[in-house]
């Protein structure tokens, strides 16, 4: 494997993994031209929606490279543990079945395991929005209201998640692993985690511009009001997202966004 950000570098590769923020992907993708050959697998590493256009990563890539076989990689992971070689899990998915399980085992290490899929929206969908509940789960520890608290708001957002997943046609079982529920818990409980620590930072009382670190790249912001933008056009409820949103547009307080959540309501929880 070859790490390089010179676009020329590609040309004879069998597999490109775009690794950058999800809003820079249609750039990355773009830089690479017609130098990709035809059905080569290009993996986005990025976990979010683009602003704008509402495109999932491996859509963005089927707009700038037509001639190759967008794929997601995705789950539970901080680079630094990757990094440390500490034992990881994730999921990566493609169109063909081949080409996933292909990809799974070049990639995988003794301590870094791949699982494959064919469900790339799904993978897509828990990664992005895992962000924005983090934000969340952030807020409520950040204005220490207990444990009992954050693991409520977890559960109740991975039913937001499977709902609009449910919506794309993602599979049950993609939301319930690695990619949905398993990466929703690892960000929602570690303040390794960036967008954890922003909504950390939120409870405690900074602004949205307060709260943002120099240098630090925190998915959730850019990705909260693309979600809930989506989830309006198909009729999802989404409360927490939306509330997130709301927040980060200072439309609302974290007072008034808890107070509005609290006063939902009561409903069979199926």
């Amino acid at each position: 494997m070859t790490t390089t950000a010179v676009p020329e570098a590609v040309a004879d590769a069998d597999a490109i993994l775009i690794a950058v923020p999800a809003q820079a992907v249609r750039t990355a993708a773009a830089a690479f031209g017609g130098r990709v050959r035809e059905h080569t697998p290009v993996v986005a590493c990025a976990k979010g929606i683009e602003r704008g256009t509402g495109l999932f990563m491996t859509e963005v890539i089927g707009q700038c490279l037509p001639q190759a076989e967008a794929a997601i990689l995705s789950g539970p992971s901080f680079a630094q543990d990757v990094g440390s070689g500490l034992p990881t899990a994730v999921t990566l998915a493609a169109e063909s079945a081949a080409t996933s399980s292909a990809l799974a085992g070049a990639l995988g290490t003794p301590t870094f395991r791949l699982y494959h899929s064919t469900d790339r929206r799904g993978v897509e969908i828990g990664g992005a929005v895992k962000n924005v509940l983090a934000i969340a789960a952030g807020i409520v520890q950040g204005r220490a209201l207990g444990a009992s608290a954050v693991a409520a708001l977890t559960t109740r957002g991975f039913a937001e998640l499977s709902r609009f997943g449910r919506s794309y046609g993602a599979r049950p079982e993609t939301l319930t692993g690695l990619s949905g529920l398993g990466d929703l818990i690892l960000t929602c409980s570690s303040e390794a985690s960036r967008n954890f620590s922003f909504g950390l930072r939120l409870g405690r009382g900074l602004t949205p511009a307060q709260a943002s670190r120099e240098g630090e790249l925190v998915e959730g912001q850019f990705t909260a009001a693309m979600i809930t933008e989506l989830a309006l056009r198909r009729g999802i409820d989404m409360p927490i997202a939306v509330a997130v949103t709301a927040v980060l547009d200072q439309r609302l307080s974290i007072e008034a966004a808890m107070e509005s959540l609290l006063a939902r309501p009561l409903r069979s929880e199926h």
